[in-house]
């Protein structure tokens, strides 16, 4: 029995191949969306202070990394199929990079804008490409904690914003973006050896048939889940600090402690909720986050107290960054063994948010400006999204295999009063996976 734990515990460890894909995925997070999406938002004042432009035009320049991430998530797959993975994520780490020592010139609005938009296309991209590349590498037992460390990078591009800007802005505005820039170019020199190869055995075994009716039901409800959870998410992205700062009375200085509480908690979110899907699976997990997240926004709709307040930031802290490896982990349960299908469903569920999250952040921005600043109106909307989102995933049966089904591929699946042998494809899927789990094994043991 002992001898039998030692070596179910040698199974799932990982090697230092898997590790270093990890930490470059981290990496390729920090860089592409931690920094260059997050960062930004700090520099506005800045840049409107500095007079490079007018306050109209910083907000735009802000949302051209929306749009510029909406249109790398489109043609991840695309630019992938073109240059192989490996060489799309070294690429777009780089021009992420640039993005940053070129937007220390403001030569033209034209200028910044195309910049901010190549970073926000190269987030769009890496968001696609980074998991789906690595966590078919992974050993099933440890995705869920390689999903939370890989976009761990969100948190920590969050947090810098309240900590890392305001110290390089002591130093001037060009000199922050240089910053920026440096080390940005460190994380993408580090990362550069750490992405894995591009075809994972299982995926030679893959069927054309990618997913079952079910399947797709399944990923379409799932799909409008994660819209919905960007529709509860922005209004707190957007309004939260100036609800504190202004809504509560309470001052910038406060608000601004409360986002530092708020990217903080971000850190700690992927790791956290990916370590508990690892324990209780991903759809009870994910079913957790929508409840929290919709008893979060709703004290930030009816409650003032600033304790109650603070632990709706934490709460949301978690789930800002912590959401996207669950919605990951649900999009490989309902896709067992199929890489290919796994990567476009989280491309397409990437598009998804994407959407809804720059209709959302012009809609919140039009209702709160028409309603005389009714943050409390703004949040239960968000509220609303989220309960929705929670409502639809209790009354929804599984699309996908379950744990026990991918244990015990002969095992007779149960639907109702029937019974339904698997497939032939997923035979063949199953075989394939256990093929490259057996590979995976040997290369554990080598690197143990």
């Amino acid at each position: 029995m002992k001898t039998h734990s030692v070596h179910a515990r040698a199974m799932v460890r990982l090697n230092r191949a898997a590790w270093f894909a990890t930490v470059a995925g981290m990496c390729g997070s920090l860089v592409s969306i931690g920094l260059a999406r997050f960062a930004y938002t700090p520099l506005i004042p800045p840049l409107i202070q500095a007079h490079w432009f007018s306050p109209a035009n910083a907000v735009s320049l802000g949302a051209a990394n929306f749009a510029g991430y909406l249109a790398g998530a489109l043609l991840a797959r695309l630019i992938a199929a073109a240059l192989s993975s490996r060489q799309a994520l070294r690429l777009l780490m780089f021009v992420a990079t640039a993005a940053f020592f070129a937007c220390a010139y403001p030569l033209s609005v034209v200028w910044f804008f195309v910049w901010r938009f190549a970073s926000g296309f190269s987030g769009g991209v890496i968001m696609v490409l980074v998991p789906t590349s690595i966590l078919p590498q992974i050993p099933a037992a440890k995705r869920g904690f390689v999903s939370g460390m890989i976009f761990l990078g969100l948190g920590l591009g969050i947090a810098a914003s309240g900590t890392l800007i305001p110290e390089l802005l002591r130093l001037g505005l060009r000199e922050t973006w240089f910053g920026l820039g440096i080390l940005s170019l460190l994380l993408t020199v580090f990362s550069w050896f750490g992405w894995p190869a591009d075809n994972p055995p299982a995926l030679r075994f893959e069927t054309s048939n990618d997913a079952s009716f079910r399947s797709k039901i399944s990923l379409t409800i799932l799909y409008g889940q994660y819209a919905a959870n960007a529709l509860g998410l922005v209004p707190v992205m957007i309004l939260m600090v100036d609800y504190i700062a202004r809504g509560l009375g309470r001052g910038g200085d406060i608000g601004a402690a409360y986002w530092r509480v708020y990217g903080i908690a971000a850190i700690v979110g992927p790791v956290m909720c990916g370590g508990a899907a690892d324990k209780i699976g991903f759809r009870l997990s994910f079913r957790a986050a929508l409840l929290l997240q919709g008893i979060a926004v709703g004290i930030l709709s009816f409650v003032k107290n600033l304790v109650a307040v603070g632990i709706a930031t934490v709460l949301l802290g978690i789930f800002t960054t912590g959401v996207v490896p669950l919605s990951l982990g649900r999009i490989r349960d309902i896709l067992p063994h199929r890489p290919t299908a796994q990567r476009t469903a989280w491309s397409r569920a990437t598009i998804a948010f994407a959407v809804f999250q720059v209709l959302g952040g012009y809609g919140y921005a039009f209702l709160f400006s028409h309603s005389k600043e009714n943050y409390g109106l703004v949040f239960l909307c968000g509220t609303i999204a989220l309960v929705m989102a929670l409502i639809v995933d209790l009354f929804v049966r599984e699309g996908g295999s379950t744990a026990a089904d991918l244990a015990h591929p002969s095992t007779l699946l149960v639907s109702g009063k029937k019974r339904y042998k698997l497939s032939l494809e997923d035979r063949k899927s199953e075989a394939g996976s256990r093929f490259h789990n057996s590979i995976c094994t040997d290369d554990v043991r080598n690197g143990s």
